[in-house]
């Protein structure tokens, strides 16, 4: 069981992992990409996008690492951005998903390389 004084220090410690500004420029990419797609209504807002740095800072960490890499955000960008994400009318009938148009947003944009990151682990 975990102390709300743990969960608060957990908390803290997540903004310590370091993000950097190629992986921030990264992640709004991504939640520019989803105000500007032609099946989105209503796209990622400023609170998704924090919620998206803050996700992937939690994911370095459950990592191990004490960076962020491109990475984490991929996997963590579903999760966040799909529920908040409102599609066109026209879109939903034919059956397209949150789920898939962020796919296609991730597949289009250009993941960065950081300092020492293999371009084979891209």
């Amino acid at each position: 069981m975990v102390t709300p004084e743990e969960l608060i220090a957990c908390q803290h410690a997540i903004r310590e992992i370091h993000v950097d500004d190629k992986v921030r420029r990264y992640l709004l990419e991504i939640i520019h990409a989803s105000r500007s797609d032609e099946h989105i209504l209503l796209g990622g807002s400023p609170r998704a996008s924090m919620a998206l740095f803050r996700t992937s800072q939690a994911m370095a960490a459950l990592r191990g690492r004490n960076y962020v890499m491109p990475d984490d955000v991929k996997r963590v960008v579903g999760p966040v951005l799909c529920h908040r994400m409102i599609l066109k009318p026209e879109s939903r009938l034919r059956k397209i998903t949150p789920e898939h148009v962020v796919n296609e947003l991730v597949a289009e944009i250009a993941v960065p390389i950081l300092p020492g990151q293999d371009q084979a682990s891209v």
